[in-house]
């Protein structure tokens, strides 16, 4: 597979960009990834990078956003954070990855089984992991009811997700603005750490 370009990324639409995550990700589950030379697109890439997507995504080791998607090198960013929370720095990283680099996407993925999103449903507290987990409470309020169970867990990890898009968009003039103009698009997503599956909403 080609190298993303700066003609590429230009010509794409938001539509398209998440069209081609969504491909990636069957691609990865059906175990056909498309063929490329990691080695020769870091050579392509040296002198500039176009991605055409950001993902703002969870740091668990079982959900590689590149892999999962089937991407490659350049064609990406990828902010990472237990919880795919949204703090200064997340917003700084995806302005970026818009405003300044060109992505026509920002997704924000989380996962099943998540084990921030566990901790803040059971209300640890642990060094700066308290802080961290603080991010998420907001989506334990609305969610939790009683004890948390696997299925409540799940529906907090969704509503978090959706809180982390309206923090996106309630944050960030620019980005907001942007999504407004039709530059770029912000999508929540979650991944099935048991099927592989993203499923888009």
């Amino acid at each position: 597979m080609k190298t993303f370009t700066k003609e590429l990324q230009e010509n794409m639409t938001p539509e398209a960009a998440i069209k081609r995550l969504k491909d990636g990700n069957k691609r990865f589950v059906d175990r056909k990834k498309a063929e490329r030379d990691l080695l020769m697109q870091m050579d392509e890439t040296s002198a500039g990078q176009f991605p055409f997507a950001a993902l703002l995504s969870c740091i668990d080791s079982r959900v590689p956003a590149e892999l999962v998607f089937d991407q490659g090198i350049g064609d990406v960013f990828n902010v990472r954070v237990a919880g795919n929370i949204v703090n200064h720095d997340v917003l700084g990283s995806l302005e970026y990855s818009c405003k300044v680099a060109g992505s026509r996407v920002i997704v924000v993925l989380g996962h099943t089984k998540c084990g921030a999103v566990t901790a803040a449903c059971n209300q640890v507290e642990l060094g700066n992991i308290t802080h961290l987990l603080k991010k998420i409470k907001p989506a334990v309020k609305m969610v939790m009811t009683g004890d948390p169970d696997a299925e409540t867990i799940e529906k907090v990890a969704l509503k978090n997700i959706e809180l982390s898009i309206e923090r996106i968009r309630d944050e960030s003039s620019i980005l907001a603005e942007m999504e407004e103009n039709g530059d770029i698009m912000i999508v929540g997503a979650i991944y099935d750490v048991s099927s592989g599956v993203v499923c888009f909403f």
